[in-house]
């Protein structure tokens, strides 16, 4: 067993796995750009079908179409267009009733005569739920039943058996994602809107994160008087860590602010601070950003000015918090 294993493993071609990747990537390429060529009306009425359900798309398929569906189906929900997918043989034991008048079927079939769909199709019928099929078998049982057929068609798999599905599939891929773009253009679907249905992603933190949810505020925001001593200012700096401190005046509007790199630039001239004060010390008019705004805009200041830390401010221009660099990446902001 060792020996034929050894064998084996001597007689791999890597030319021949090369040529043949080149050849899947080719015949793949062939079959996306073949759709290009047959879209037509059929299309846009299925987009049209699909913007207009009052329910939701849901999407069927068996095996590696199935698969494809799957993926089809989350790009349609996370795009603006609610979508599931109902696995067709669970159809047939009870998954059914998942399905409402309300809804649409987007089927999925290479060849059109999967017994798990086309077994269901009279029962869609009697429930009134439009059907799309995505078919390469034009003349199939599916296309006979759908009122919208989209040709997903390829001249050959990338299979060198021609059996197994690859290029079938990535038409299908290819045939879903138009839908999804189109849709989503025909929504008005926007990066918010993305966002809001990926709170959990980069993105999502980056577009719903506004800054008063990870600043700073009430007595962890650093800030003394203009006429506070220079050792009562260190002393506010160092309580609360921030690596500055803010100086304001009697209602709260920011002054100043007195930061690490400061204190280092005064030491530096030899300048005696014990007797300084607040004012005497600080850098007038500091960068302050508006506590409702996203928090991704404070990071992208601070990167502009090349600051490490920002002082925030209210409708009113008072200051009500502050936030640093380590405060975003703890927030996953950066």
């Amino acid at each position: 067993m060792v020996a034929r294993q050894a064998q084996d493993k001597s007689s791999f071609d890597a030319a021949q796995a090369l040529r043949l990747a080149q050849e899947t990537f080719d015949i793949e390429a062939a079959a996306v750009l073949g759709l290009k060529k047959r879209i037509n009306g059929a299309f846009a009425l299925a987009v049209e079908m699909m913007l207009k359900v009052r329910g939701r798309v849901v999407v069927m398929g068996m095996g590696k179409s199935g698969h494809i569906g799957r993926k089809i189906a989350a790009t349609l929900a996370s795009t603006g267009t609610p979508a599931m997918f109902v696995h067709p043989a669970e159809a047939s034991h009870g998954d059914l009733g998942m399905i409402k008048p309300v809804d649409l079927v987007l089927a999925i079939s290479n060849g059109g005569e999967s017994e798990e769909i086309t077994v269901i199709l009279p029962v869609l019928k009697r429930l009134g739920v439009p059907l799309i099929a995505m078919t390469g078998g034009l003349e199939s049982t599916l296309a006979r039943h759908a009122e919208v057929v989209l040709d997903s068609g390829v001249e050959k798999e990338a299979c060198p058996l021609n059996l197994a599905p690859t290029a079938s599939t990535t038409a299908q891929l290819a045939l879903g994602d138009a839908l999804a773009v189109a849709l989503l253009d025909a929504r008005g679907f926007k990066t918010e809107d993305f966002a809001r249905s990926h709170p959990g992603g980069a993105l999502g933190r980056k577009l719903l994160t506004h800054l008063s949810d990870v600043m700073r505020s009430g007595d962890a925001v650093p800030r003394v008087g203009a006429d506070t001593s220079f050792s009562d200012l260190m002393r506010e700096m160092s309580a609360k860590g921030l690596g500055a401190s803010a100086v304001v005046d009697a209602e709260g509007r920011v002054l100043g602010i007195f930061t690490d790199g400061d204190l280092r630039r005064l030491i530096e001239k030899g300048i005696d601070l014990r007797e300084l004060t607040a004012r005497e010390v600080m850098h007038t008019r500091p960068r302050t950003i508006r506590h409702d705004v996203l928090a991704v805009e404070a990071a992208e200041l601070m990167e502009q000015q090349r600051i490490t830390s920002v002082l925030v401010i209210d409708a009113a221009g008072k200051l009500c918090g502050a936030v640093n660099s380590n405060d975003l990446m703890r927030a996953k902001v950066i």
